[in-house]
């Protein structure tokens, strides 16, 4: 995960939307224009229920934003994705104009793909649509650094279309570019402040979010989601891609509420408390390549249940929605063996088995070793 700040995040992604982060020499972009008639669309989520969306606007009066105390009280956006009634409601958007423009403009890519592209990439969740009946364990997704939730957005579909809720969160001031009410478009304060404070305080703060938005969506008086119904407070994950799969760590030692947690290629700089994390089981897929020094460190203090995988021609951004994206706009780099379609049929099975194993409660062979159907996953524990 390893390549953090504003500057290297640019670097990582350089001139292609669907750089994986691999080091190799990544294709020119294309002419200006070349992808404007592209039509991006998600994978179909592969689970038997259709996908309701809503959005939540949380703020957290007890605190102050950690990166600009001056705009007063910490916020979050929240997507929530849910089991629901099929055929209902409009396709929610994939993200706003101003938030692709911000992601496209940090990375070199303005000329090459236009905001309303990207914008306008199709998903399947609707929003307005009328939940199934029941509750559902809840998993909480975290991006990486300088990128919005939006990036994670194909897992939140799939994982809701198998019987998952999922809220899949926007930290304030920690991408170049989220949309808040009011017409607001915060960028990236925590891009220039995180290399002195140190990104274990990103992901300690991520923590204590992590912890409000819970207290506010299994409020059993007033909770802050119109179908909080929906969760079963009992059967709570996290995952995360970069600093928010890192950030999962000490959300679970701070809040026992989460009983499993998965970091997506996230270093873990000395987070793993020396306690353990209480026997609870956590996931470590890693991309190919990467300097994983942190989690050898870590890999002996975590106590419960564990698996260390990692994914042989992968990059940074593997197992996020960019590679699909990258695919289809045709600045997927040559170097990058690693398809999109495989990246996300990866990425998808793997935190769907684990996620299927310890809040379901039902076995994944998968998990036990290496899988003719994934032969590019090798398990390092």
């Amino acid at each position: 995960m390893h390549r953090l700040t504003r500057g290297t995040a640019a670097a990582l992604l350089g001139l292609s939307l669907a750089l994986l982060g691999s080091g190799a020499t990544h294709a020119a972009p294309a002419p200006a224009g070349a992808a404007e008639h592209v039509r991006l669309e998600l994978p179909q989520p592969t689970g038997p229920m259709a996908v309701g969306r809503d959005t939540l606007h949380l703020v957290d009066p007890s605190r102050p934003d950690p990166w600009t105390p001056q705009a007063g009280a910490r916020e979050l956006m929240v997507s929530l994705y849910y089991p629901a009634r099929a055929g209902h409601g409009r396709t929610a958007p994939y993200m706003t104009t101003g938030e692709a423009q911000a992601f496209l403009t940090d990375r070199g890519l303005a000329e090459a793909v236009s905001a309303r592209t990207l914008a306008g990439t199709r998903t399947h969740a609707r929003t307005g649509a009328p939940p199934v009946r029941g509750t559902f364990p809840l998993v909480v997704l975290s991006p990486g650094f300088t990128v919005n939730r939006s990036t994670l957005t194909l897992l939140a579909e799939e994982l809701a279309s198998r019987g998952y809720v999922v809220a899949s969160v926007d930290h304030a001031y920690e991408s170049v570019g989220t949309a808040f009410p009011g017409g607001r478009l915060l960028t990236c304060a925590a891009c220039e402040q995180a290399p002195v404070t140190g990104y274990a305080h990103v992901a300690r703060g991520r923590a204590r979010d992590v912890s409000f938005l819970l207290d506010r969506l299994t409020d059993a008086r007033d909770p802050a989601w119109r179908h909080a119904g929906l969760i079963d407070p009992a059967r709570i994950g996290m995952a995360g891609h970069s600093i928010g799969g890192a950030s999962a760590v000490p959300a679970m030692a701070g809040d026992r509420r989460i009983r499993a947690g998965a970091d997506l290629d996230g270093g873990l700089f000395g987070l793993v408390p020396d306690g353990g994390l209480d026997g609870r089981p956590f996931l470590l897929v890693g991309a190919d390549g990467e300097d994983q020094s942190s989690w050898v460190e870590g890999w002996p203090r975590l106590d419960g249940w564990k698996r260390w995988l990692k994914v042989a021609g992968s990059g940074h951004f593997t197992f996020t929605d960019v590679p699909v994206l990258g695919d289809q706009l045709g600045l997927l780099p040559p170097e990058e063996p690693l398809s999109g379609e495989r990246s996300q049929q990866i990425t998808r099975a793997y935190l769907g088995a684990f996620l299927d194993l310890h809040l379901k409660g039902t076995a994944q062979p998968l998990l036990d070793g290496p899988s003719p159907e994934h032969p590019e996953v090798a398990f390092r524990g």
